[in-house]
């Protein structure tokens, strides 16, 4: 039996900068201008101080696992094990993501902290995931 295609992502206004950052292999992540916070997920207002003006900006695409489950069922797009992360970006916000190339994850291979840094995933020519690995 064939495997159903993956679940890809579509922009919206406020995510189109975002998308379009990851198919040009960077990633760009919204600061606010007023209060200098980086923050994501994608939106017209800062969640800080709520000012609207804000701006997409390139980080570094560095951080650190904050957390993770390591998925043994799951969608039958994806092949089991995998790993669901949150990643804490040196910049600050956290975001949602899976960490590749980990073999086997158990949890003794994906201490927490653990530096991880991005791989850009290109699916098609229309969508670029963001993925981490450790370092």
């Amino acid at each position: 039996m064939q495997k159903p295609p993956r679940p890809l992502p579509q922009a919206t206004p406020e995510t189109k900068e975002y998308w379009d950052g990851l198919k040009a292999h960077e990633l760009r992540i919204q600061r606010c201008s007023d209060c200098s916070e980086f923050y994501f997920f994608p939106r017209p207002f800062c969640p800080s101080c709520h000012s609207q003006n804000v701006a997409f900006q390139k980080v570094s695409g560095k951080g650190k696992l904050h957390s993770y489950v390591i998925a043994h069922r799951g969608h039958p797009a994806f092949d089991a094990p995998y790993v669901i992360a949150i990643v804490e970006l040196n910049e600050g916000p956290k975001m949602m993501t899976n960490i590749i190339g980990v073999d086997d994850p158990t949890p003794e291979k994906l201490p927490a902290d653990a530096a991880v840094e991005i791989v850009f995933d290109d699916v098609n020519e229309n969508v670029t995931l963001p993925q981490f690995k450790l370092v």
